[in-house]
């Protein structure tokens, strides 16, 4: 392999997801991927294009502490001669376990070699990895890049970061972004037994591919369809109604509502039909809260318009109760269909691919830090026990939703009220309608502080 590529070597304790994203970012499968720690024992080297810069993608195997001889000391000691002759090292964590004590003494081995470093925060889908990756500032290399090398989410970000620290520009759309591009969008529809969501998946199919009936419960699994809106792809899963825990009785049903939640978080935008006749209820609003704590875009669908005779008064009614109920996805789109009759399909098909372009948007670093400045003046935050709380800095790490981390004196005095203000203005001042916002908040006025070693 020629040496005159850049050499990117991916770095990490055992079972972080290494060998994935080598996978991801060459293109091929020839790293071992398992939950096993240690599977990978040797370097391998694989060939990636760079938005049109083609570069030696180096996997190691873990660093991890062993004893002098053994096979994990020569796992070691060849990830180390990786981060001897690598341009760059992407330093991988595992960011649903936080910062382990390998971790810290690894990154102490990288920070030595002097080596240029992006931290990667991977298998940081899903809220549950949340703490991890602010976790992650303390090892000192600044702003993680948030990935799931397994789901293909942050690549490009983290492909931006990479031709950033080489000192390369884009030329063309790398492999791996055009992969991630292609892919199609993955949307739920989901909601109480007999709302009609198969009779709105044949809508938008133009076919009978759903069995539909009025018993409830028809549909026992999780179907994908593929189709095409407005030439982007889309997949598309019908899932069993969701009822309360208290009313599932057959094992058949327990299991497919649980496919309905793993659909969910499967699912990129989740479409929640209610039925215009009953909109609404308790289980509806319940299954909007698990959608917007799983961070995923949400468009609510009304069902069985045709049927409802004041359409401006309910209409206005909906708006109400989900300002009140669902407050955490202000603005989230409300779409009056008949599946039956195909009325509203077109509205909501684009209402779908609005709010993933929403949950997917990222805002620039000095856009956001001049809001905040302006957020402050306008309100500026309490004082608690005689003393200003003091925010100083706020960045976007992550998209799918959009996630942000302010840095101030003393977050945990902040008040939540404060916090609702903060993030509802963001949402106005950036146009971020109806999908989960994430803002947290860090101690600390300088994230890009030199950590010592």
């Amino acid at each position: 392999m020629s040496t005159a590529l850049p050499v990117i070597a991916i770095i990490g304790r055992p079972n972080v997801g290494k060998s994935t994203l080598f996978n991801r970012l060459t293109g091929k499968r020839t790293a071992l991927v398992s939950d096993m720690p240690g599977l990978t024992r040797d370097r391998r080297e694989g060939e990636a294009d760079l938005g049109g810069h083609p570069v030696t993608i180096v996997d190691t195997a873990g660093l991890e502490q062993a004893k002098r001889g053994s096979i994990a000391e020569r796992m070691r000691q060849q990830s180390e001669a990786a981060i001897g002759t690598a341009d760059l090292i992407l330093f991988v964590v595992d960011a649903r376990d936080g910062v382990t004590p390998d971790d810290k003494s690894f990154a102490r081995i990288v920070r030595a070699s002097g080596r240029p470093v992006i931290l990667v925060a991977n298998k940081s889908e899903g809220r549950a990895a949340e703490a991890g990756f602010y976790a992650a500032f303390e090892l000192g290399f600044g702003e993680p890049t948030a990935i799931s090398a397994e789901h293909g989410e942050g690549l490009g970000d983290l492909i931006v970061e990479m031709l950033s620290a080489l000192g390369l520009k884009e030329t063309a759309a790398s492999d791996v972004e055009e992969s991630a591009t292609a892919r199609p969008i993955r949307v739920a529809i989901v909601g109480r037994p007999n709302a009609g969501k198969s009779t709105l998946v044949n809508a938008f199919l133009g076919e009978d591919r759903m069995i539909t009936g009025p018993e409830p419960g028809l549909t026992r699994d999780s179907v994908p369809s593929d189709l095409e809106w407005a030439g982007r792809k889309v997949r598309l899963f019908d899932t069993a109604g969701l009822r309360r825990k208290a009313r599932i009785n057959e094992l058949a049903e327990k299991l497919s509502a649980s496919d309905a939640i793993r659909a969910i978080r499967f699912a990129e935008v989740v479409v929640l039909l209610v039925d215009a006749e009953r909109p609404l209820e308790h289980q509806d609003l319940t299954i909007g809260d698990l959608v917007t704590e799983e961070g995923r875009a949400l468009v609510i669908a009304v069902n069985k318009w045709d049927l409802v005779e004041d359409k401006q008064r309910a209409l206005k009614d909906l708006r109400e109760t989900l300002a009140e109920r669902l407050a955490q996805v202000s603005g989230v789109a409300l779409v009056p269909i008949s599946a039956l009759s195909g009325r509203g399909i077109d509205r909501l098909s684009k209402a779908v691919l609005e709010a993933y372009d929403i949950w997917n948007r990222r805002v620039p670093t000095p856009d956001l830090n001049r809001w905040l400045q302006e957020a402050l003046a306008r309100h500026a935050p309490p004082a608690a026990a005689g003393r200003r709380i003091k925010i100083r800095y706020i960045t976007q790490p992550s998209t799918r939703p959009p996630t942000f981390i302010a840095f101030c004196s003393r977050p945990e005095e902040l008040p939540k009220s404060y916090l609702r203000y903060l993030t509802n203005s963001l949402r106005e001042a950036f146009k971020l309608p109806g999908v989960p916002l994430r803002l947290n908040l860090r101690k600390g006025d300088n994230p890009y502080a030199k950590h010592k070693s």
